[in-house]
């Protein structure tokens, strides 16, 4: 079977896994929303998209502290991290969308017989929402979140259970994030690892030294490395022709 797979970084490859936010979907439009609405409701000044872009990746923790300078020992962190989150479930798909391209090749995949999933450090009871408002659940191969397991990323057990439900090796397995903690759980687990470049990377990052198998400056790249071409019915603006 593995002979008939394509290859990346070395390997065949039977399964690809997605970080979520920041590497399948750009999320920060409706992540910066629910900051910025809970900023005003507590008086603060609103912050830029590209001030809020780079701590979209570090979840709830890490943009309450962008947006108000404080830290979970303050007495009001864990209330305007409750506001915040219910900001954002009440308009979790209010502007996201798949990043471009990346549709394309999930339906290449598809087409290829390859599944793909989600392994992500965010709770269930925000991730599956926003999977069924994109209408991707019935389309993965599995939804792992941050408390599907009792570990998170960078452990690799999250990778690991993934690779158990759909019954690939992770050694035939590509995960593709867009943060350090990504890519350390992808190496922990033995899959091989891409850095998605495009996603919620700070000034400080150094994708560079995470020891990635390669990166990724957008998504169709992935095809590229795969050896796989797009589906014959995708015009090259990745609609499906009718």
């Amino acid at each position: 079977m593995a002979a008939d797979l394509p290859t990346c970084c070395n390997r065949s490859i039977g399964l690809v896994l997605f970080d979520l936010d920041g590497t399948l979907a750009d999320t920060a439009p409706d992540l910066a929303y629910a900051l910025n609405r809970t900023l005003e409701r507590f008086n603060r000044p609103p912050l830029t998209f590209e001030q809020i872009r780079p701590h979209v990746s570090h979840g709830g923790v890490a943009m309450i502290r962008a947006g108000f300078g404080i830290d979970q020992s303050h007495p009001d962190f864990d209330g305007y991290r409750k506001y915040f989150l219910d900001i954002y479930l009440e308009n979790i798909a209010r502007e996201t969308r798949l990043f471009p391209g990346m549709e394309q090749v999930i339906a290449t995949f598809e087409a290829n017989q390859i599944p793909w999933g989600i392994v992500t450090n965010k709770p269930a009871w925000l991730t599956d929402p926003l999977m069924q408002q994109m209408a991707l659940t019935r389309r993965a191969a599995c939804i792992i979140s941050g408390d599907s397991t009792p570990y998170a990323k960078p452990h690799p057990h999250p990778i690991l259970y993934a690779c158990e439900l759909v019954g690939r090796s992770p050694e035939h397995c590509l995960y593709i994030g867009d943060a350090q903690r990504d890519i350390e759980a992808g190496r922990n687990a033995g899959t091989a690892t891409l850095t998605a470049l495009f996603g919620y990377l700070g000034e400080s990052d150094q994708p560079d030294q995470w020891g990635a198998d390669g990166s990724l400056q957008q998504p169709l790249e992935i095809l590229t490395r795969l050896g796989l071409s797009p589906p014959a019915d995708y015009e090259q603006s990745g609609s499906m022709v009718s």
